[in-house]
């Protein structure tokens, strides 16, 4: 698209998806913590760009979130999606679901451990909630992005290394922050090289504030004022003494 564009010289605004982080901080609400990082990352069966994708758990928080998390996760009801009962549905593709299956799959090959899930539902493009831990920077589901109902749990040993495995990532979309002292969390916030920050809810997007991403996850804004920037061009008129 932006190929096609730059040929005839018009803008674009590119949202190019995320592999967003959670960042649990030691002092959090750990029940909210694993509420919203549900919620979140199953967003649309887990197929969307602004989901938590990768949850970073800082000290010894870490234990207690995974356990409060996987009861989250181990609740969710799965099944048809036109059943008022059911929360996850299926993937939009079988070439998805297998693509994701394979990221976690590489990721166990790689010393990441599953603690729920990890499987196929047949028939239909069904992907069981998949919690996994022990999960490192360099296994796929913390790499690449995983569109679908896959969590990753990977612990630092305190905020700024937190914050580093944060932004040591290709995308840049959005970020979550976790922790009682939100001074602190907007001070983590200015430090986040993503486009959207939240603290102690779920990342989203409104038409009143500017959405969009950096690095591979795009550029330009949508919505709020700086989206209708985005598609406007600014006329300087100059008058001189008459």
């Amino acid at each position: 698209m932006a190929e096609v564009a730059g040929r005839h010289g018009k803008k674009t605004v590119l949202e190019l998806g995320g592999s967003d982080p959670l960042i649990v901080l030691p002092d959090a609400d750990v029940a909210l913590a694993a509420s919203v990082a549900t919620q979140s990352r199953l967003v649309n069966s887990g197929q969307g760009c602004l989901c938590a994708k990768r949850c970073i758990v800082v000290g010894n928080v870490a234990d207690e979130f995974v356990e409060a998390y996987r009861a989250e996760l181990g609740a969710v009801v799965v099944g048809d999606p036109r059943d008022e009962a059911t929360q996850i549905g299926p993937l939009a593709r079988e070439d998805l679901r297998d693509a994701l299956h394979g990221q976690v799959r590489r990721s166990l090959d790689a010393g990441a451990k599953a603690l729920l899930g990890a499987s196929t539902i047949d028939p239909g493009f069904f992907y069981e909630p998949t919690l996994l831990v022990d999960v490192e920077t360099s296994h796929a589901c913390a790499v690449e992005e995983t569109f679908g109902p896959v969590a990753a749990v990977i612990r630092a040993r305190d905020e700024d290394e937190a914050v580093r495995i944060a932004n040591d990532s290709v995308y840049g979309l959005g970020a979550t922050v976790m922790t009682r002292d939100v001074e602190r969390a907007e001070a983590i916030a200015g430090e986040l090289d993503v486009g959207t920050v939240a603290i102690n809810t779920a990342t989203g997007s409104h038409p009143l504030f500017p959405f969009g991403g950096v690095k591979a996850s795009g550029y330009g804004r949508e919505m709020g004022s700086e989206g209708l920037s985005e598609f406007a061009n600014v006329k300087s008129v100059w008058i001189g003494a008459a």
